[in-house]
């Protein structure tokens, strides 16, 4: 077949492809749902987690590379049913803030910031959240931080030490609670208990440290007098080195330090788990390697399910133009003509399937990143894998079809009723 027979078998393909369709909306409808289905779950699922890795990546950029993490329970997901065999760490004690003032001291750490997360409610003049997240930090927190303060600023040593009542709020909170009035200076109810703004604070929303919620960050000794049910077991640090010194050194004299703290004998294992962003970042795409391996099986149900409604709509298509294939074998067209013809308008049908599934899975992509702070973006292999599995699969479904066609006897052909 001449390469000019082939782009016009091509285009009379895509055109009684075209022409099926219109002529059973039904049942081709089906079809490409089917492989639409497949097509966005993957586009959309995929969208979603290279929105995630790039999230977690600016997340590790912004506290710094060489940042790392002290917790009391190790990183990850536990498998914990409260046994000393399944959750060994729930005997180790909580992160102190006395202790991460003695290793603010070392003169290989640039920051350590402890701190504690919890949430209560907050009322401004006739408006009010039920439940907003608090952070209580350490002064000095924002040698470790990747955001800002303005206007305003950030409490004081001083001010940390005698519990006073002062807060800075995020951009949501503000958005939510003050509905435009200027914050700064303002006097915010607390749990019923009265807290002066004294900052604003602004961070780029982010799949780990969020960013869309309304928060309020207050001095930590302010948290521990002020809220009595908060459990200073869940304490953590964020440790930053100077510059100059690697994060392999800054976690040797770290753990050394805690060690010493705490008493520990050199036999004895740490009581407490150092955690580096790399290291978080292989459970995130531990986690969403699993998700992504589980939804390409989803999607290949459903491209299977689409496969088999081409072969379907195809050996129908056969039967139905029989006598015009007989035509054409007639009129000089050989096998490779009327199978190329069919091939094509089966890779047809599972393009459209393709193109709608990666216009919805584009929209759905569009709207994650609108509404969350994850930044989703639909990767260029994304699309290509997408096209080429539109082909594979009108090739595999349509074959038989095609090549049931292609062996027709032209005689018996012309003869069909």
């Amino acid at each position: 077949m001449s390469v000019g027979a082939r782009i016009s078998g091509l285009f009379e393909g895509v055109a009684i492809a075209i022409e099926a369709l219109r002529a059973n909306k039904v049942r081709a409808g089906l079809t490409i749902l089917g492989i639409s289905v497949g097509v966005f779950v993957v586009v959309a699922i995929w969208a979603t987690i290279n929105g995630i890795n790039a999230s977690v990546e600016k997340d590790i950029e912004s506290a710094g590379a060489t940042s790392f993490y002290v917790q009391r329970y190790p990183a990850g997901f536990n498998n914990c049913d409260g046994s000393d065999e399944s959750c060994p760490w729930r005997h180790n004690p909580p992160l102190r803030v006395s202790e991460g003032d003695a290793l603010g001291r070392l003169p290989s750490l640039a920051g350590v910031t402890t701190e504690i997360d919890h949430s209560a409610s907050f009322k401004f003049a006739d408006r009010s959240l039920k439940a907003a997240q608090i952070e209580g930090l350490t002064p000095g927190w924002t040698a470790t931080d990747g955001g800002d303060i303005y206007p305003g600023r950030s409490f004081t040593l001083q001010e940390n030490a005698g519990g006073a009542q002062v807060a800075l709020v995020n951009d949501k909170m503000v958005e939510n609670l003050f509905k435009g009035i200027d914050p700064l200076g303002k006097s915010v109810l607390i749990n019923n208990s009265p807290y002066q703004i004294i900052g604003l604070y602004h961070y780029h929303p982010s799949f780990i440290q969020g960013g869309e919620r309304a928060m309020a960050i207050i001095p930590i000794e302010t948290l521990l007098r002020r809220f009595p049910e908060v459990d200073g077991r869940w304490a953590q640090m964020t440790i930053k080195p100077r510059d100059g010194v690697s994060r392999d050194q800054a976690i040797d004299d770290v753990i050394a330090s805690l060690r010493s703290m705490r008493r520990l004998r050199p036999e004895t294992a740490n009581t407490f788990y150092v955690v580096t962003p790399d290291r978080l970042f292989q459970l995130y795409n531990s986690v969403f390697g699993v998700i992504f391996l589980v939804t390409l099986v989803l999607a290949s149900v459903g491209l299977i399910v689409g496969g088999v409604g081409v072969v379907a709509i195809m050996m129908i298509s056969v039967t139905e133009r029989t006598r015009e294939i007989g035509v054409r074998k007639a009129l000089g067209a050989t096998k490779l003509v009327i199978l190329w013809q069919f091939l094509v308008e089966s890779i047809t049908l599972t393009g459209i399937g393709t193109l709608v599934g990666l216009g919805a899975g584009w929209a759905i992509a569009l709207i994650v990143h609108s509404a969350t702070p994850i930044p989703t973006s639909v990767p260029p292999l994304a699309v290509v894998t997408a096209c080429a599995s539109s082909v594979v699969t009108g090739i595999l479904f349509g074959i038989y079809p095609a090549y049931r066609a292609a062996r027709l006897d032209p005689v018996e052909a012309l003869r069909y009723e």
